[in-house]
């Protein structure tokens, strides 16, 4: 089982069946990723004690077992008892990690007594699909999932606004104990491509695009080979272009590129922002190295800030002065 590594790249798989989650698995694992989820509640038709061994035995990297129920956000409508059977069951069969909801933790931690694996972690996790609640919430949420008995912590929350991003990246800040704390929504987006940065335990990217397990995920292809997360770091610089909409920009594939290229350690995201003040009110801290601009936002900052703008070879900064 992967420990060692600070934040992991994890490919999450929502195959129909588990011949095609197999497959999709060495996909993952050609694409670079640490770890694989296998999200059996996307399973057309799942039998617990036949499919478990042909999706756990000879695996090329380490899983998680999610089996997420529909009150979660998941596709699975059946009997509770038989769903955590059977991740107690992949858990007895060898799997690295169980994904358990915080609202099941109290009996399926009846169910595991003492018959736990040393080697299978469970990640306790709460979803949140409406919107990211405040930071003393959070702070509550985050120590109830470590006195259920998490080995690691997952928060999911939906981002309303860039800003509410910051709160996760707070709870990461005074975390002692692996944790998982991701937006979902494309004001998300750069809790998954800062996870590294900031000391997460993981992000998620989907094989292909299409394929997402949840929203705002970026394609693991696109997190290694436009993003450079496996080189992301405490002390990595941020820039990005700030837009709305931002999505479509072509910058962070560009610059990226550049800043390998030069040996730079910094990374380039994109920043849907709808409040450009209290955008730049959260991030601004000295980790937040430059941001590029369009037109209309320059117009809008120039009401608000006084700014200077300065030109490398390949950049156009927005700097607070």
């Amino acid at each position: 089982m992967a420990t060692e590594k600070r934040c992991y790249l994890c490919a999450a798989l929502v195959a129909p069946s588990v011949q095609e989650m197999r497959e999709q698995m060495k996909v993952a694992y050609a694409q670079g990723a640490d770890i694989v989820e296998l999200r059996l509640d996307h399973l057309s038709q799942f039998e617990p004690a036949a499919d478990l061994p042909l999706l756990l035995n000879g695996r090329p990297l380490p899983v998680i077992v999610t089996y997420r129920p529909f009150w979660e956000g998941g596709k699975y409508k059946g009997d509770e008892a038989s769903r955590l059977d059977a991740l107690h069951s992949a858990m007895l069969l060898g799997a690295d990690f169980i994904d358990i909801e915080l609202k099941a933790m109290p009996v399926f931690s009846a169910k595991m007594q003492d018959n736990k694996p040393n080697y299978c972690k469970v990640i306790v996790s709460n979803h949140n699909f409406e919107t990211t609640p405040s930071a003393d919430i959070l702070v509550s949420l985050f120590k109830e999932i470590i006195s259920s008995g998490a080995d690691i912590v997952k928060i999911v929350t939906t981002a309303e606004s860039i800003t509410d991003v910051w709160k996760l990246f707070q709870i990461l800040a005074i975390s002692q104990v692996p944790t998982i704390a991701l937006a979902m929504g494309e004001h998300g987006l750069i809790s998954r491509l800062l996870c590294p940065k900031y000391g997460g335990f993981l992000t998620f990217g989907s094989l292909a695009s299409g394929k997402e397990s949840a929203s705002g995920q970026p394609t693991l292809s696109d997190m290694r080979n436009a993003y450079g997360l496996q080189h992301v770091n405490k002390q990595t610089k941020v820039y990005g272009i700030i837009g709305k909409p931002v999505g479509h920009s072509k910058s962070p594939f560009i610059h990226n590129a550049a800043f390998r290229k030069v040996g730079h350690d910094g990374i380039y995201v994109p920043f849907l922002v709808d409040n450009v003040k209290d955008f730049l009110n959260v991030y601004n801290t000295s980790d937040f190295a430059g941001f590029r601009y369009s037109f209309q936002f320059l117009l809008l900052c120039n009401s608000v800030f006084s700014i200077n703008l300065f030109f490398t070879s390949f950049l156009c900064f927005l700097v607070l002065v």
